[in-house]
């Protein structure tokens, strides 16, 4: 049956032919595995496009949907977390083999004549591979990809005279939003692989067409072996060993949770994706009007660099010993991108600076000058308050109107000055369905001015006020009766993977005041059932679940709706953080994450994931094995 098949499409297509003509050819200087990196970047293509269009089955490209689509995709459909970490390892993969590739290709001289086009052609993988990566990492719409592209756009837009443009071009306006996602997303999965499939054919026929260079040695060179088997052997080889490894690293290195996307958390330390650390780190030597050498011509000069290679070393010679400008030239780059790399990996955000007129430093006139000046904002901002009609829907110290929630106390408390910002001109960004209405008339002046008068009323956005601290009700003996305000369905957060470490941090913000270093202490709590504020770790049985979902279910309506501890008259009880928007759902998402990981529970653990990691990957490397063994005894008979 297959011999018919083979020679109806043979009678009608040259399938033989073609297979023969890419088999039977002489590969100069013999077999080697320093031959089979390109062989791995060409598996590593099919591999990205096969579990990218599989995770297309489940992902939404937009910015509510993102990222809970993709976690569903990793934790609840069977063999999902492979689909996944094998695309998200295969990506790290290809930068590394793709470099490693150019480097074995620039040691060998095998961009000389008449390979010139083969090496320009390289090129353009290299920059469409880059580009693959950087649009991809925005695509789950978290944490570390959104901060990665909103780094990644701010360097963009500081080109000269089409910076602003290329920026606005990328994110669809002026800030980072759905149209960024949607942009994206089709360049992603439509444009640069179409352009990669493309310029990657074209490489081969160049590489085809010119042959191999082989080893720089005239002797070695003078020996060859058949592609097919010896070539085509290791090949296969080292696409296993490639393979094997991603496999191991999708079982035992997951890519983090890290939460999703929150344009106001101003606790994320934002940079961008590995490959592009080695410029973001560059960028802090040219500070102030020197930035764009560091933004738009260090990227320009070293494309130029790679382009114009060809044509500068024009000598026959390929020996790297004795070509030692260019192998130092080469030995420099390699050695800065890796040293400027590693030393943006390991940057922390600097302690800030301490400001005239705080704590520990002498006030000065200008300390003075500023406060006054403050004094005045607020002033200003308290008449805008009046004149806009905002005290007849809310409530100040108890005056003014009760529509809207009251803004004096805890009400605003944490939030940021570019959330207040939003909310004033556009409200309906943070709530669709509210009825307050748009203000974005207002002149940026105007908007300073209410959210100075706004943080004088509410503690100026540095957390909880004393007269309620938070604590969680949750380790209790008896576990507190819900009201019927807090039977409501739980806020979006209970459904959303948070980022346990970012959790830490707003813990050690908000929570850690009333439950203790990792939500172990005991506060007192006169009045209370229990005289202490509950601890967290361990937490009450009642609300432990082995299940990830319900877990967060159970202790997401308490942090969403706050509650009251069981006793007379207890002094402490529970803020309602969500009902608040002290904390945004994104915040309390990763509050429940750190939450879980105290009593040993992670959010993004497994539910169905078609079979344990660790039993696969043990199942692979036998199978990887027993076909090793023997593909090695059919090499061998046929040598």
């Amino acid at each position: 049956m297959l011999q018919r098949l083979n020679q109806w499409i043979n009678d009608r297509w040259p399938l033989n032919q073609l297979i023969e003509g890419a088999l039977e050819e002489d590969v100069a200087g013999g077999a080697s595995f320093s031959y089979s990196f390109g062989s791995a970047v060409l598996f590593l293509f099919v591999l990205q496009a096969l579990t990218g269009v599989f995770q297309l089955f489940y992902y939404v490209p937009t910015v509510d949907h993102a990222y809970d689509s993709l976690n569903y995709l990793r934790t609840q459909v069977p063999f999902g977390w492979l689909i996944h970490n094998l695309h998200y390892w295969g990506a790290n993969a290809m930068i590394v083999l793709v470099c490693t590739h150019i480097c074995r290709v620039y040691i060998w001289g095998a961009y000389k004549r008449p390979r010139e086009l083969t090496w320009l052609i390289g090129v353009g993988l290299f920059l469409l591979v880059l580009g693959m990566t950087f649009t991809g990492a925005l695509l789950p719409w978290d944490e570390l990809g959104y901060w990665a592209a909103e780094v990644g756009t701010s360097i963009a837009g500081t080109v000269p005279v089409l910076g602003i443009y290329i920026k606005e071009l990328m994110r669809g306006g002026g800030t980072m939003n759905q149209l960024t996602l949607s942009r994206m997303f089709i360049v992603h999965v439509a444009l640069l692989p179409g352009l990669l499939a493309a310029v990657a054919a074209a490489h081969l026929i160049s590489f085809r067409t010119t042959g191999n260079a082989g080893p720089w040695n005239p002797k070695k060179r003078e020996l060859s072996s058949p592609f097919w088997p010896d070539q085509v052997y290791r090949d296969m080889v080292v696409i296993c060993v490639v393979l094997l490894v991603l496999i191991g690293l999708s079982v035992f290195l997951p890519p983090h949770f890290t939460g999703p996307a929150d344009p106001f958390d101003t606790t994320y330390h934002p940079k961008p994706e590995w490959n592009f650390l080695f410029l973001y780190q560059m960028l802090k030597l040219f500070p102030g009007s020197l930035e764009v050498l560091g933004t738009a011509g260090i990227p320009l000069v070293g494309v130029l660099a790679m382009l114009s290679i060809p044509f500068i070393d024009r000598s026959a010679e390929r020996d790297p010993l004795r070509r030692p400008r260019m192998m130092t030239f080469g030995v420099v780059v390699v050695a800065a991108v890796t040293t400027f790399t590693i030393l943006g990996a390991l940057s922390h955000p600097g302690a800030p600076a301490v400001k005239s007129g705080s704590p520990g430093s002498p006030p000065t006139a200008i300390a003075t000058a500023a406060n006054a000046k403050k004094t005045g904002k607020i002033k200003a901002g308290k008449a805008l308050f009046a004149s806009q009609g905002c005290i007849g829907c809310h409530k100040v110290n108890g005056k003014g109107g009760t529509i809207g929630p009251e803004l004096s106390g805890d009400t605003l408390s944490g939030r940021s000055k570019a959330w207040l910002a939003v909310q004033i001109r556009t409200p309906k960004k943070h709530f669709p369905t509210t009825v307050m209405p748009a203000f974005g008339k207002l002149t940026d002046a105007q908007i300073d001015q209410l959210i100075a008068y706004l943080q004088s009323v509410t503690g100026k956005g540095t957390g909880a006020s004393k007269a309620a601290p938070a604590s969680t009700p949750t380790a209790q003996k008896t576990t507190p009766k819900l009201t019927a305000k807090e039977m409501k369905e739980p806020g979006a957060a209970a459904s959303m993977i948070g980022n346990a470490p970012h959790g830490a941090l707003i813990f050690h913000e908000k929570c850690q005041s009333c439950h203790g270093s990792q939500g172990t202490g005991h506060v007192a709590n006169p009045g209370s059932a229990d005289k202490s504020v509950p601890a967290l770790n361990p937490i009450d049985r009642a609300l432990y679940s082995s299940d990830p979902a319900t877990f967060a279910h159970n202790i997401d309506l308490f942090i969403q709706h706050g509650s009251i501890p069981a006793g007379p008259h207890p002094a402490l009880h529970m803020l309602a953080f969500g009902d608040s928007h002290t904390l945004s759902q994104q915040e309390i998402a990763e509050v429940e994450a750190y939450i879980l990981k105290l009593n040993g529970v992670e959010r993004g653990q497994l539910v169905h994931p078609g079979m344990k990691p660790e039993h696969f990957f043990l199942l692979v490397v036998g199978i990887f094995l027993l076909v090793g063994i023997g593909a090695g005894l059919v090499w061998q008979m046929r040598r």
